[in-house]
C-alpha cells in the first residue's frame, strides 16, 4: 500500500518520517473535490465546522473574519456564475464564503467612541484575510474527519464587489475566498496532488533559490506522471503552467484591479 507520504511526495522524494500519527496522515490526504452529491450535512456539521475554524489563531485576538454560509440554490448558482462557471459550486449542498471582515471592529470602535483609522490600513486587511485563511483551513480539517469534501474557491476574487452586492456585504468586508463542502459525488473523489519536494520548500538558516532548480525539475516529471495516471489533458509542464498563470495581468481574472476594488469597499483608505 503506498503511504500518505508516497502520495504527496512521490516514492524519489518522499521524506523520512519516524512518526505515525492519524492527523498528519489525514492532513497528507487531502484533496480538492468538484464534485458533490445534493446530500445535506449531518445535523450539527456546520456548527462543528466553524467552533474548529474559531478555535484557529487569530491576530491579537481581533477576530476579523467572518464567514457566509450559503445553502439556496439561486444564490449558489449565482457564486457559480460569478467564479466563471465553477459548477461545483451549486452543486455542493453548502458554500462558505470567508471574509475578511473589519466591518465589526469598526462598529465596535464607533460604539465605544473609538477612533479606528488602523483600519484603513493594508496591515490589517492583511490580518484580515489571514485570520480567515487560518480559520478556514481548520474548517476544511474538521470536515474531513467528518467525512466530507472540500475545494477552495479562489475565484470569488474575480468580482468582488458583485460578490460583496449579492449576499448584503458592508464597507469593511469582502469575500477573500469560497469553500465547497459537502459529500464528493461519484467518481469525482479526486487524488492526492504531488507536491513541490521539501528541498524546494524548507530552508534551514538562509533562503537559497538557485538550489531549488534541481527539485523543481523533478516536480515536473511528477507532475507529468500524475496527470497522466489521472487523465489530465494537458502536456505542458508545471513550470510552464505556472509562470503563464502571472504572465501579465490578463492572467489574473480580473485580480489585477483587486486593490482598487477593495479601496471601493471600504479598504486601505490610508494607503
Amino acid at each position: 500500500m503506498t503511504s500518505p507520504l508516497s502520495k504527496r511526495y512521490g516514492e524519489t522524494d518522499a521524506p523520512a518520517i519516524a512518526l505515525n500519527s492519524p492527523a498528519i496522515d489525514l492532513m497528507l490526504n487531502h484533496r480538492s473535490v468538484r464534485g458533490y452529491r445534493p446530500d445535506p450535512l449531518p445535523a450539527g456539521a456546520l456548527e462543528a465546522i466553524i467552533a474548529a475554524a474559531q478555535s484557529a489563531a487569530t491576530s491579537s485576538n481581533l477576530q476579523t473574519w467572518s464567514v457566509v454560509a450559503i445553502t439556496d440554490p439561486a444564490v449558489k448558482a449565482e457564486c457559480a456564475a460569478l467564479s466563471g462557471g465553477q459548477q461545483h459550486i451549486a452543486e455542493c449542498p453548502v458554500f462558505l464564503l470567508f471574509l475578511a471582515d473589519l466591518a465589526r471592529l469598526n462598529r465596535v470602535a464607533d460604539r465605544a467612541g473609538l477612533p479606528h483609522a488602523g483600519n484603513d490600513t493594508f496591515e490589517m486587511f492583511l490580518v484580515a484575510a489571514i485570520d480567515a485563511a487560518l480559520a478556514a483551513q481548520n474548517a476544511v480539517m474538521a470536515a474531513e474527519i467528518l467525512g466530507l469534501s472540500t475545494v477552495y474557491i479562489g475565484a470569488m476574487r474575480n468580482r468582488p464587489e458583485d460578490v460583496a452586492r449579492l449576499i448584503g456585504l458592508p464597507q469593511g468586508a469582502a469575500a477573500v475566498f469560497g469553500l465547497c463542502i459537502g459529500y464528493a459525488a461519484e467518481g469525482k473523489g479526486g487524488a492526492v496532488k504531488p507536491r513541490l519536494p521539501q528541498e524546494a520548500v524548507l530552508h534551514h538558516g538562509r533562503y537559497e533559490l538557485e538550489k531549488q532548480d534541481a527539485a523543481i525539475e523533478r516536480y515536473n516529471h511528477a507532475m507529468a506522471a500524475f496527470n497522466e495516471r489521472e487523465r489530465v489533458n494537458t502536456t505542458t509542464p508545471w513550470t510552464v503552467h505556472s509562470a503563464r498563470r502571472v504572465s501579465g495581468p490578463e492572467s489574473l481574472s480580473g485580480r489585477h484591479v483587486l486593490m482598487q476594488a477593495l479601496r471601493r469597499m471600504g479598504f486601505l483608505k490610508a494607503e
